[in-house]
């Protein structure tokens, strides 16, 4: 409720104020924290227009909800560091193979198939390798086809068990 505060604590206090205080200075005592409870607010709201002020249209444009910390899932860092670099490393597989392969894309491009011929060993390799990345994902693989699913304009989902 008010800083930690339930509503059965808040009671106790009230009860204690009025037996300390007494019926007689409490309208006063009332009085003063009426009176620093608007001061607060006007020394809150005169911090807000300095802010304002001394960022003038910048401070419209910030997107409050990139910097809200509940987005910051570790889990989900560490998974979409994996997956990059995950997919530079197939990336860089896959350019490894198109050099070694040159004769195989050759062959591929009039028209033949890279496992009936006899100088595409790597391309039979290559192709097996696609097979099998058709016919199971890995566990990365699965993750970036859910992950380009995801909507983009709502948060990022918040995982308390993950703080």
């Amino acid at each position: 409720m008010f800083m930690g505060i339930n509503g059965t604590e808040m009671v106790i206090l009230v009860i204690v104020a009025l037996v300390v205080i007494g019926p007689k200075r409490l309208p006063e005592y009332a009085q003063k924290l009426r009176d620093l409870v608007r001061q607060l607010r006007r020394m809150a709201e005169g911090a807000k227009d300095n802010v304002k002020r001394d960022f003038g249209d910048d401070f419209k444009d910030v997107d409050w909800q990139k910097l809200d910390p509940r987005q910051y899932d570790p889990r989900r860092i560490v998974r979409e560091a994996l997956v990059e670099e995950d997919s530079a490393i197939r990336e860089a597989k896959r350019r490894e193979q198109d050099a070694t392969s040159g004769t195989t894309t050759e062959s591929t491009s009039a028209g033949s198939n890279p496992a009936s011929t006899e100088t595409g060993s790597a391309g039979t390799a290559s192709a097996g390798a696609g097979a099998a990345t058709a016919a199971q994902r890995s566990p990365i693989e699965r993750f970036q086809a859910q992950h380009a699913k995801r909507d983009r304009s709502a948060p990022a989902p918040f995982d308390p068990d993950a703080t």
